[in-house]
């Protein structure tokens, strides 16, 4: 038998990723990886959950390994499994493992996607142990100092069967994100679509009006994430209402009457 193992170089983020700081959340999220504290990011889909932590481990000087979870990811995805190749038994580590042994930071994307059975290899390294048990190799896996755990989850769609439960929760030291304030949304969508001020701050304007929607027919309002997939598409040459209607409305949801309702309020803006 042998083992697959990771090259962290990889894995490191050589240019800084642009990230504008909302609070203190750059402050907090060092203090907790200085303590060897997991972190907890709660906050809407597009909000910047991902490119903070892209940003945190630039700044840390750490590889990142992401994990988007899904309905089918198990324990043994994120720990690794055994594997036929070229007729040799091989044991390939999981992203949870490669992050652990190389001290690495691992991010899981929307925890509560992922099977219930995760959180048993979850649970031990977000608390003192810090270790990472490995049933199928019969050891335990100790993390280095240099390891950090961070998970995310959005709030909105929490539900009876797909929830953050109390002995994961009271792991974690919890990062609250949500869409930035309107000048600082605005200086964000022009730097990242390359829209001038005048455009970007239409576009916040008419994200704000899709999320007081929110509860009245959609799950969700347009993200800042959306809104610089429309500014591109605008810088693209692409008329603004047509772009709003692709890159927002359209991924926003499937409803014919409001696909139609969001076009009206691009239309009245643009």
């Amino acid at each position: 038998m042998t083992a697959q193992a990771l090259a962290p170089e990889e894995h490191y983020i050589r240019k800084q990723p642009y990230y504008e700081p909302v609070g203190n959340e750059i402050a907090i999220f060092e203090a907790a990886y200085g303590n060897r504290l997991p972190i907890l990011l709660k906050g809407p889909t597009g909000c910047g959950k991902t490119r903070f932590m892209e940003h945190m481990a630039w700044r840390l000087k750490r590889p990142l390994i992401t994990v988007s979870c899904h309905d089918d990811l198990t324990a043994s995805d994120l720990v690794g499994r055994y594997l036929v190749k070229s007729g040799e038994t091989v044991w390939v580590d999981g992203p949870l493992t490669r992050a652990v042994r190389v001290g690495g930071i691992c991010y899981l994307d929307e925890i509560v996607e992922a099977r219930k059975d995760t959180m048993v290899v979850i649970h031990p390294l977000a608390d003192d142990r810090r270790t990472l048990p490995m049933e199928k190799l019969g050891q335990l896996l100790e993390a280095t100092d240099e390891f950090a755990l961070a998970i995310s989850y959005n709030p909105g769609y929490q539900s009876v069967l797909k929830d953050l439960k109390q002995s994961t929760r009271q792991r974690f030291v919890a990062l609250e994100f949500d869409y930035p304030a309107p000048d600082l949304e605005k200086r964000i969508v022009a730097k990242e679509s390359g829209i001038d001020a005048k455009m970007a701050e239409r576009l916040v304007k008419f994200a704000g009006m899709t999320r007081n929607l929110k509860g009245s027919g959609l799950e969700e309002g347009a993200s800042t994430r959306l809104l610089v997939h429309a500014g591109k598409l605008i810088a693209g040459g692409i008329d603004p209402v047509i772009a709003c209607q692709s890159a927002v409305a359209q991924a926003v949801t499937d409803d014919a009457d409001m696909l139609a309702a969001i076009q009206e309020l691009s239309s009245s803006i643009f």
